[in-house]
């Protein structure tokens, strides 16, 4: 199994709440719908703290390959770009277990 975590900080604005939102409708928007993905789960951040990410993305994958397959499947290149103009910085982690 893999498990591929993702962390966001939002760009500031008067909408982050709403970005914040967004952002979670469209990876979640995902589950079941991409061969592999066993879990999705975001989360957003509730603590104000300016070293916290502002959004966080907890997936499992079976294993290595279906974790490309969602990297590359034309659902999650949809997402990709949406995400990125909300976002000013993204750090991740794929690991396996």
């Amino acid at each position: 199994m893999v498990k591929h975590i993702v962390m966001w900080r939002l760009r500031d604005s008067a909408s982050k709440a709403a970005d914040a939102a967004r952002v979670k409708v469209l990876l979640e928007g995902l589950a079941g719908r991409i061969p592999g993905l066993l879990k999705i789960e975001v989360g957003i951040n509730f603590i104000a703290d300016p070293n916290a990410a502002d959004v966080v993305l907890y997936s499992e994958f079976i294993d290595a390959a279906a974790l490309a397959v969602y990297q590359a499947h034309p659902l999650h290149l949809e997402v990709v770009p949406q995400v990125k103009a909300l976002a000013v910085e993204r750090r991740s982690a794929d690991y396996l277990i």
